[in-house]
């Protein structure tokens, strides 16, 4: 456990010093179209966010609100990535139904189709997937590595509109 003083010396060095620095909390929620299942680039969404608000450095997190989407930080310098990445999970979760690990490999078929084959698959790839990211920002910019991206991963054939909050806290 931390002692009174240690604590009151923390507080100190944190804000007497920093007198003058503004927090400020801000939620929002961008808009993104998907041409269809695949990637789509977020990153400079989410650092004009950061800029647009007057943001200087702090921590963001965003999360996507729907369940047939995800969200990943992946390589953004060869396409290849996404490629792979996109057949990977194509090829262990298939459409309309998948084979139980058992000797038999027994058919199974999904019970939840109503909206179509990628249906049921999307589901289970949101699952395996995040829909909740953090980051950190300084110098109004994403702190990300050099070949690191942020994407919108749809799970579902068709042009979709999806909706990603983002809560910052952050300063002026």
């Amino acid at each position: 456990m931390v002692s009174n003083k240690h604590q009151k010396y923390i507080l100190n060095k944190i804000f007497l010093p920093r007198q003058y620095l503004i927090m400020e909390q801000v939620f929002s929620s961008i808009r993104i179209k998907t041409p269809s299942k695949g990637f789509t680039d977020i990153t400079r969404n989410i650092n004009h966010f950061i800029i647009e608000n007057n943001l200087s450095s702090g921590i963001l997190i965003i999360n996507i609100m729907h369940t047939s989407c995800s969200l990943t930080v992946n390589e953004n310098a060869d396409p290849n990535v996404l490629y792979d990445l996109e057949n990977y999970i194509e090829s262990i979760v298939p459409y309309n139904s998948y084979h139980d690990l058992t000797k038999e490999r027994k058919e199974i078929h999904y019970k939840h189709y109503q909206e179509g084959e990628d249906d049921m698959p999307a589901h289970i790839k949101t699952a395996l997937s995040n829909t909740s990211l953090s980051f950190s920002f300084q110098n109004q910019k994403l702190m990300l590595g050099t070949w690191q991206g942020i994407y919108l991963w749809e799970h579902r054939l068709g042009n979709k509109e999806r909706r990603v909050n983002i809560h910052a806290i952050g300063e002026k």
